[in-house]
């Protein structure tokens, strides 16, 4: 992963589901943790992911990872 997190935000770990993935999330796959760069809507609800890395990983409608994501703080 390169850089920080802007200044004035902060990272949660939530839940996440093909519906619920957005663009920036970080995946740990394997111990690596890896951003999510760019999505696209698949077939019955799922969605591919593709990270900054090049690792492309097909998110199922019934899957269910931990995600950390970067929120900003108001």
């Amino acid at each position: 992963m390169r850089g920080q997190p802007p200044t004035g935000a902060y990272a949660a770990s939530i839940e996440i589901t093909s519906v619920s993935v957005q663009l920036g999330d970080v995946i740990q796959i394997g111990g690596q943790p890896c951003r999510v760069a760019d999505l696209i809507q698949m077939p019955a609800g799922a969605k591919r992911l593709f990270f900054e890395t090049g690792e492309v990983l097909t998110l199922h409608a019934r899957s269910q990872l931990i995600a950390l994501r970067t929120m900003r703080k108001w």
